[in-house]
Parts: C-alpha cells; structure tokens; sequence
C-alpha cells in the first residue's frame, strides 16, 4: 500500500497548474472537444469612474458562469444589475454559446434573476439555514445551438 501526501494550498504553484491544464486540454482532445476556459469580469463606473457594479463570469465549452454579481448600496435598485447581465448577453450572443448559468443563494436575488429572463433549472433546499438554499438558473440564447467547445 502507497501513502499519498495531501496538502490544502491557497493558490497552486505555477508548474502545477501548468501541468493539470495539459492533463485536462489531453483528456478534451481525446473526446473531441475543447473547454477554453476563460475568467472575466464586466465592471459599471460612474461618472466620477469609480466602479458601482462587477460582473464576474467565467466562459467553458459552450457556456457561461455567472460567478458573482455585485453592485454598490448607493446604486442599487437604479438597474445597474440589469445592464451588467444585458452587457453580458450582447457581448457573447452569437459566439458559440449556448447559455448562461448561474446560482443564487436564498437570501440574495432569485426574483431580480427571473426578472431578466433568467429560468429556474431546480433549487437546492438547506433545511438547517433556508437562506442559504440555493437556487440554478439558465437563460438560454435565442437562435440555433452553438458547437463552442467542438472540435
């Protein structure tokens, strides 16, 4: 029997994560297809260019995932949420995606997210803290289906 070493690390040396991104870009190719993962953000200024709202988002196959929205308490409610996911949509529509994904907590914004046409996939209940249930959304974007992520 083999004793493995396992450690919990902040952030992956740079040789590692060089060598897991072959592994999977190996392994994609071997199936025909390719994820490209990509990180990015879409952030809203105000007049004075101070940033009032971040979109965070990552890009994998032929989906996007919303990771995080956040927009400033002095701005909220004045749609900037709104134009960040709009921004999103227009930005991506017609580049080989298919959807956008993304998941809310109970006590965050499912009903803003329905509100911009955002469907609701399922919910996870958390029985033991109800504000922490999470809910899945998916919109979709009109057109024919993409092949992003075919090779």
């Amino acid at each position: 029997m083999h004793r493995d070493n396992i450690e919990f690390l902040d952030e992956l040396p740079p040789e590692v994560e060089q060598k897991v991104t072959q592994g999977h870009e190996e392994h994609e190719t071997f199936h025909g297809v390719v994820c490209d993962y990509q990180t990015f953000s879409i952030v809203a200024h105000n007049d004075d260019g101070e940033p009032i709202g971040v979109l965070n988002a990552y890009s994998a196959y032929a989906e996007l995932y919303v990771d995080d929205i956040w927009v400033d308490a002095r701005h909220r409610k004045q749609g900037y949420g709104t134009r960040l996911l709009h921004a999103l949509e227009e930005r991506y529509e017609g580049k080989g995606y298919n959807n956008i994904n993304l998941v809310t907590n109970g006590f965050q914004a499912a009903g803003f997210y329905e509100k911009c046409g955002y469907e609701i996939e399922f919910s996870r209940p958390n029985a033991h803290h109800p504000k922490l249930t999470k809910t899945f959304f998916v919109k979709y974007f009109n057109g024919t289906p993409q092949t992003k992520g075919v090779l």
